[in-house]
């Protein structure tokens, strides 16, 4: 490069304490209509509220496991993103306290929280060592209590690097490694607490795998969102290429095909064993309007995104690549939806309650957000793989 850079040419533009703050009212705003929510329909309450921590709290988690993705491969599409990679990862401390009133509700969620159920059912008497309360939120706390220990040391080390260690700092791929293992496991153990157990009767043997795939799918919709607005102005849009806009483009590929392929095997799996213990979970997700749900979700999640992004000019071009990841993003939302409404709703159901929740934990999570943003420089200038990431930079 011809210019020298350095942490301090890399500003977070004044926009992003902007949107902090609107986000920010937002979210006091949404949290104001949940109080309203637990008092109006305690039961809707809390089914929404699940929704809207699976949803925020993937964001988070995608963003962790992309982080270090990017710290074993290294590539110049991880350092465009790293610093909103970073942000997002350390929201999950926030996130584990948003479960918290979640405590409070279980009975309105889980059978297996209600106890004159579990006595009459043997299954649940069955799966109840690992079912109850107690072992929910110890496992749940747990999940978070790790997740967000890795996204500590993942970015104080990217902060002492950012403040003058330079070289190939090995920290980062000895964590990276035995952390995606280590998340995939939990990740795994979370998607049957959380959301498989909403109907204990089911189980699915892949449901771990799509919940890692919607997670990183999330997060790249996610980043290229925030990218998008960050490229309006300096620093980053004068340095982000055509080359970084095609990576990622491409990563959104393969992660729309991977979470359709994930999801399609579950279904082909199940349907193809015809067992009574796991078709009634697609039966009810087939009838009584919700079929019309999972056509726009097969349409508006796959099909069309996936037709988008076959173009090399689509992946190249961010307003286009944009558009496409604000798609994936409201189609994440009705996804999760999908995934956990039918089992307390027979017929195709939407509350206000449900968008009430999004936007208020939501608000809440993008201000914390834009303040972790706000707190580093928008690039790491000391990374080894800078120069070369950015060599011949140009506005596009």
């Amino acid at each position: 490069m011809s210019d020298p850079m350095t942490a301090q040419s890399f500003e977070v533009p004044a926009s992003v304490d902007r949107v902090r703050g609107r986000a920010a009212v937002v979210g006091v705003a949404g949290l104001a209509a949940m109080v309203a929510a637990v008092a109006l329909d305690p039961p809707q309450f809390f089914q929404s509220y699940l929704v809207a921590l699976i949803f925020w709290s993937g964001i988070a988690l995608g963003c962790l496991a992309l982080l270090m993705v990017h710290h074993l491969s290294g590539g110049a599409w991880g350092l465009v993103i790293r610093r909103i990679l970073e942000a997002a990862a350390r929201t999950l401390p926030l996130m584990g306290l948003f479960f918290v009133p979640l405590v409070l509700g279980l009975p309105h969620v889980y059978e297996w929280a209600q106890p004159d159920v579990v006595a009459k059912d043997p299954i649940l008497l069955h799966k109840a060592p690992f079912l109850n309360v107690p072992f929910w939120v110890a496992r749940t706390a747990g999940y978070f209590v790790i997740w967000s220990l890795m996204a500590f040391l993942l970015t104080r080390w990217s902060a002492e690097q950012d403040a003058g260690r330079t070289g190939d700092d090995v920290r980062f791929r000895r964590l990276s490694g035995p952390g995606l293992v280590v998340y995939g496991l939990t990740v795994s153990l979370a998607s049957i607490d959380w959301m498989m157990s909403v109907d204990p009767h089911w189980f699915s043997t892949i449901y771990g795998f799509v919940m890692v795939g919607g997670q990183g799918l999330t997060a790249l919709a996610f980043v290229v969102i925030v990218l998008f607005g960050l490229m309006k102005s300096e620093p980053m849009r004068g340095l982000v290429q055509q080359k970084h806009l095609h990576d990622l483009g491409k990563l959104m590929f393969a992660f729309v095909m991977l979470y359709a392929y994930f999801t399609f095997s579950q279904f082909l799996i199940t349907w193809s064993a015809n067992l009574p213990e796991e078709i009634p979970w697609y039966i009810r997700r087939l009838s009584n309007g919700w079929q019309g749900l999972m056509l726009v979700l097969v349409v508006g999640h796959f099909a069309l995104p996936f037709g988008m992004l076959l173009s090399a000019d689509v992946k190249q071009n961010m307003r286009m690549l944009a558009p496409i990841a604000a798609l994936l993003f409201v189609m994440r939302i009705v996804d999760v939806i999908f995934q956990v409404a039918p089992q307390f709703h027979e017929g195709l159901f939407f509350s206000w309650i449900d968008l009430a929740v999004v936007v208020g934990v939501g608000g809440i999570w993008v201000a914390a957000f834009c303040w972790n943003l706000k707190g580093r420089p928008l690039l790491p200038a000391n990374d080894p793989g800078f120069e070369e990431a950015f060599a011949s930079h140009g506005s596009h």
